[in-house]
């Protein structure tokens, strides 16, 4: 690990007016990902700002009737915090399906939304990766993409996000609130955070420089009663996603009339099921829709080499989750 210099920020207008002061510095939360990055030498901040210590962490209802998480709120208390569990089950069993208890308690929501994809590529720095030396190539595209991406890619990056709580989220509909150095906020949409590659492969989300999470937030709670989150992976712990998908229904009088799907493991960004969750709106919550909502999702897949496993893997794993959502209290 390189030198660096260890800030313990006060306040939140410290800890930004830092982050300005140095363009080379990170902010840290829990840590389990930057550090990671750091012993590795992908990541190489000059400067540490410690915000954890600097409140957002309390899960509080808002004016849009749902609830808003702080950023520096571990994934273990968000969790497992008793409105989460009633009202967010789908986000519960998503973060509680990550990594391990252990990381869990460190981890925080807003570093959550900040980690980096595990392409093994991306890891090892003699290989080319665009991701982490812009222009370098990337090794991963005519490589071993076994775990890569099936949407979304581009010849600059295959790489996919790595989160379960993203999924989850993309599926309710969340929103992330930011600091701005000049003391104003702005709220970003959940489908805007994370992006694609596109030219710049390097930038994983939407974020300007040294702005800082401070909260997420969650829309009035919608699937509470139907929900699943599958994690389909290679061992049952530990292990990040070949792919996993987010389903809640919202079923009235036996009709869905709404419906959140989002999955994993299959691009830069944790990936909405868009089309999907329209034709599934006013419709029977039977076999036969929950199978042509998975051709739908899937139609626009564009495997690599050693990822076609993944276009049938994902039909099937969207009709188990919205099959496992239904029968929920059904």
């Amino acid at each position: 690990m390189r030198p660096f210099v260890f800030t313990q920020a006060q306040n939140q207008e410290q800890a930004l007016a830092a982050a300005a002061a140095n363009e080379t510095a990170k902010y840290l939360g829990g840590g389990t990902n930057l550090i990671d990055l750091m012993k590795e030498d992908v990541e190489r901040p000059s400067e540490l700002i410690e915000v954890a210590g600097l409140g957002f962490q309390e899960i509080k209802s808002n004016q849009n009737g749902g609830y808003t998480l702080g950023a520096m709120l571990s994934n273990a208390d968000t969790a497992n915090h008793p409105d989460i569990r009633r009202h967010y089950p789908l986000l519960s069993m998503a973060m509680l399906s990550a990594a391990t208890a252990q990381i869990r308690n460190m981890a925080t929501n807003g570093g959550n939304l900040l980690q980096r994809t595990r392409c093994p590529y991306f890891y090892e720095t003699s290989m080319p990766c665009n991701k982490r030396e812009p222009g370098s190539g990337c090794g991963a595209r005519n490589g071993m993409n076994a775990l890569h991406a099936i949407f979304g890619w581009n010849e600059q990056c295959v790489a996919v996000n790595p989160s379960d709580m993203c999924v989850a989220l993309a599926a309710i509909g969340a929103k992330v609130q930011v600091q701005r150095v000049n003391g104003t906020t702005r709220t970003i949409d959940f489908s805007d955070f994370h992006r694609l590659p596109g030219d710049q492969p390097e930038a994983d989300n939407t974020l300007q420089p040294n702005e800082l999470i401070t909260a997420i937030e969650l829309p009035k709670p919608a699937f509470s009663k139907h929900y699943y989150y599958l994690k389909i992976r290679e061992r049952s712990s530990y292990a990040f996603a070949l792919i996993s998908v987010a389903a809640g229904l919202q079923i009235e009088n036996g009709t869905i009339v709404r419906a959140g799907l989002a999955m994993g493991g299959v691009a830069h960004k944790p990936w909405k099921l868009t089309r999907a969750e329209e034709f599934l709106t006013g419709k029977l919550p039977q076999t036969k829709n929950f199978e042509q909502a998975a051709e739908l999702a899937m139609r626009e897949a564009r495997p690599l080499e050693d990822n076609e496993y993944k276009v049938e893997m994902g039909k099937k794993a969207i009709v188990r989750a919205l099959t496992q959502a239904y029968e929920k209290n059904a």
